[in-house]
C-alpha cells in the first residue's frame, strides 16, 4: 500500500537536459498505489484474499474486479471505511549515484511513507476509494489517488449491463485489470535508485494534477466499454490539495480523451481478457504557453491470464504494449527536442506463481524504444544518454512472503503485512550498454537490490 502515484516523468518547462532532471524528479515522487485496504474487507466480510490473489496488493480476482466495477458498494457491513498502511524499504545499486536530498549514495534505509485511507459504499450503487500520504522519501503530504464510482445492474432483454460512472484523478486507476500502468508489476519498486529516462504519458505523467469522469459499461460479463476525458486542475484547488508548485507542470491543456475496450472470459479455473486502450493528452508548461503545445497519442494492447482452482496453486500472467506518438511542437519551439515528431514505446510482461497465497515468485520483463533525439534525451552522468536514445530493457525478479489476509489468519482482515526481496537487472540503460550516458557509466551500474515492509491495518 504506497502513496498513490506512480509519476516517473518531469515534463515541466523546456526541458532541455531533460533525461538529467527527470531522474532526478523521479526520486522524489510517489510510487505504486496502496490498493487492497482492510476496509474493504470489514465491509464485506470477508479475508483480504476474497478480492486479491495474494492477500492484499493490486492484483485482483474476479470478485475483486466485480467488487470495484459495482463501485465498492456491494457491502452491507456497518464499519468504519478507514486504512492505514506503512512501508520502509532498503536500496542497495550496483554503484553508488548521485544522492537524493536526505540520503545518501547508496545502501539506503528509509520510510517511504505511510498513508489514510477511506474507502467503501456511500449509499446504495455508490462508493468511492480516496488516499491521503505522507511521502516519507519527498517528506511531503498530500491527497493520492480518488476514484469515486456510481454503478448499476441493468437488462436489456436477454442482455445484461453493468453501467457506471467513475470521476477519478489518475488515469488507468480506474480499471480493473492489473496489465494498465497504475496496477503494473512491481509494487512497490525502488525510488532511490536510477530508473530509464522515457515513458509514455499513460505512466502516470497527470495523477493528482487532473481530474476525469468516465462512463463506463460491461455487457454480459463479457465486453467491457469505457470513454471520457481528464481536464487539469487549477493551481490553487492543486495546491490546497498539497501538489508541490503546480505552477511549473508540463499539464494537460483542454480536455485529454481517454478510452478502453476490452473482453473476457472464464472457463473453470481459468481467466482471461484482452484490450485495448487510449489517451490523448494535449500538453504544456507556462514557459511553452506563448509557443504552443506538445501532442501526444497513446494507444496500448494488453492481456491477462489468471489460474486458480481453489488449490494451493495460483498463477497469473499480464502483458501491455503502449505505443505513443509524439508532435512536439512546444518543446522543439523552445530547443528541447531535436523534431517534432518522436516515437516511444514501451513493453511490459510479468509472470507469478503463489502457493497458499503466502509465497510468491514473479519474474518480469520490460523495454522501452524510441527514435533519436539528441536534445530531448541529452548525455548526463548516470541519467543521460550519449546516443540520444531511449532505449532501456531489463527484468525484475521477486520473492515475496505474505502471512496474513487469509481466511484463517489471526486478526483478519486487520492485520496485514507483505516482505519482499526484489532484484531489477538491466542490459540497455538509455540508449546503450557501456558508457551510455558519456560519462563512463554502464547499464548495470543502475542493477537494484531492493528489499521492503509493507504493513496495513
Amino acid at each position: 500500500m504506497r502513496w498513490s502515484t506512480r509519476v516517473t516523468q518531469d515534463a515541466a518547462g523546456a526541458r532541455t537536459g531533460r533525461v538529467a532532471l527527470f531522474a532526478l524528479f523521479a526520486a522524489l515522487l510517489p510510487a505504486a498505489p496502496a490498493w487492497a485496504v482492510p476496509a474493504f474487507a470489514r465491509e464485506m466480510d470477508v479475508p483480504c484474499s476474497t478480492c486479491h490473489t495474494l492477500a492484499y496488493g493490486p492484483a485482483l480476482t474476479a470478485f475483486g474486479r466485480n467488487f470495484k466495477l459495482h463501485g465498492y458498494s456491494l457491502g452491507t457491513q456497518k464499519t468504519i471505511p478507514v486504512s492505514a498502511d506503512l512501508i520502509a524499504s532498503y536500496t542497495h545499486t550496483e554503484t553508488d549515484q548521485p544522492a537524493a536530498p536526505h540520503y545518501s549514495t547508496n545502501n539506503n534505509l528509509a520510510f517511504d511513507g505511510a498513508s489514510l485511507y477511506v474507502g467503501g459504499r456511500i449509499a446504495d450503487h455508490f462508493g468511492a476509494f480516496l488516499q491521503v500520504g505522507y511521502d516519507g522519501i519527498a517528506r511531503h503530504t498530500q491527497w493520492g489517488f480518488l476514484d469515486a464510482r456510481y454503478a448499476q445492474d441493468f437488462a436489456f432483454g436477454d442482455t445484461r449491463a453493468l453501467i457506471g460512472v467513475s470521476v477519478n484523478n489518475y488515469p488507468t486507476v480506474q480499471d480493473p485489470w492489473n496489465s494498465t500502468y497504475a496496477w503494473q508489476f512491481p509494487f512497490p519498486g525502488p525510488r532511490l535508485a536510477n530508473g530509464p529516462a522515457a515513458a509514455p504519458q499513460i505512466n502516470g505523467f497527470y495523477a493528482t494534477q487532473a481530474l476525469g469522469a468516465t462512463v463506463y459499461a460491461m455487457i454480459d460479463d463479457l465486453v467491457y466499454l469505457e470513454a471520457g476525458g481528464y481536464r487539469k486542475f487549477s493551481d490553487r484547488l492543486q495546491e490546497d490539495f498539497g501538489v508541490k508548485d503546480p505552477q511549473s507542470e508540463h499539464g494537460i491543456d483542454g480536455t485529454a480523451p481517454y478510452w478502453r475496450a476490452a473482453l473476457q472470459r472464464s472457463a473453470g479455473a481459468h481467466y482471461a481478457s484482452i484490450g485495448v486502450i487510449g489517451f490523448a493528452p494535449d500538453a504544456q508548461s507556462p514557459q511553452e504557453r506563448p509557443v504552443g503545445t506538445d501532442n501526444y497519442t497513446d494507444l496500448g494492447l494488453d492481456a491477462t491470464y489468471q489460474f486458480a482452482d481453489g488449490g494451493p496453486h495460483t498463477f497469473n500472467a499480464y502483458a501491455s504494449y503502449v505505443r505513443e506518438k509524439q508532435r512536439l511542437f512546444a518543446t522543439t519551439a523552445l530547443g528541447g527536442s531535436s523534431s517534432v515528431g518522436n516515437d516511444l514505446n514501451q513493453l511490459n510482461l510479468s509472470g507469478q506463481y503463489a502457493y497458499l497465497q503466502t509465497y510468491a515468485l514473479t519474474l518480469a520483463y520490460f523495454q522501452t524504444t524510441g527514435n533519436v533525439n539528441h536534445a530531448l534525451y541529452a548525455p548526463a552522468a548516470f541519467f543521460g544518454s550519449a546516443s540520444g536514445s531511449p532505449d532501456s530493457r531489463g527484468y525484475t525478479l521477486q520473492l515475496e512472503y505474505i502471512p496474513f489476509g487469509k481466511i484463517d489468519s489471526i486478526a483478519r482482515p486487520f492485520m496485514n503485512m507483505r516482505v519482499g526481496l526484489q532484484y531489477t537487472g538491466y542490459t540497455r540503460f538509455n540508449g546503450g550498454d557501456a558508457n551510455y550516458d558519456g560519462a563512463g557509466h554502464s547499464a548495470r551500474d543502475n542493477n537494484t537490490l531492493f528489499l521492503f515492509f509493507w504493513m496495513i491495518i
